[in-house]
This record gives C-alpha cells, structure tokens and sequence, in this order.
C-alpha cells in the first residue's frame, strides 16, 4: 500500500512540475499579453495543486496535512482572483 502511494504521490509531483514547466514555456513563447495570461493563470493554478497534493499524499503528520490544505484553498481561491483583477487592469 505504501509503494502505491509513494508512486501517486511522484506521479503528482511529476505532473504539477511538469504543468508550471508548460506555463512558463508559454508565458516566454505566446505572443501577445492576454495569451500569456491565460496561459500562466491555468498552468499556474493546476500546476501547484497538483504539486500540493502530491506532497499531502507524502506527508506523514496530520498538521502538515491541513496546512497543505489551506495553501491549497488559499491558492485556488487567489490565483484565478488576481489573474482576473490583472486582466481588468490591462484593459
């Protein structure tokens, strides 16, 4: 059961490093402003959720738990606000 969770736990981590890698990528390679908006928003938000929870998944005390928790409502709650106020400023 261990070896079960150690694997999703990496193949998490794996998969949130590899989305932020994307959305930095595209934020370099898009165009124009708004592409690269929407492009390190999405990436942004996916990329650290998954990244937390595979370290929830990882964690072995339960405090440490919540508190990947609450950074994780926190970020998906702030991410997509500030991206929206952003985009609000720029137009």
């Amino acid at each position: 059961m261990s070896m079960l969770v150690d694997l999703f736990s990496w193949a998490f981590i794996l998969l949130g490093s590899f989305l932020l890698l994307t959305g930095s990528l595209g934020l370099i390679r898009l165009p124009d402003f708004w592409s690269r908006l929407h492009g390190a928003s999405i990436s942004d938000t996916g990329g650290v959720l998954f990244l937390i929870l595979g370290m929830m998944l990882h964690v072995t005390t339960i405090w440490v738990f919540f508190k990947l928790l609450a950074i994780a409502v926190f970020i998906f709650i702030s991410s997509p606000t500030a991206s929206h106020a952003i985009a609000n400023a720029a137009f």
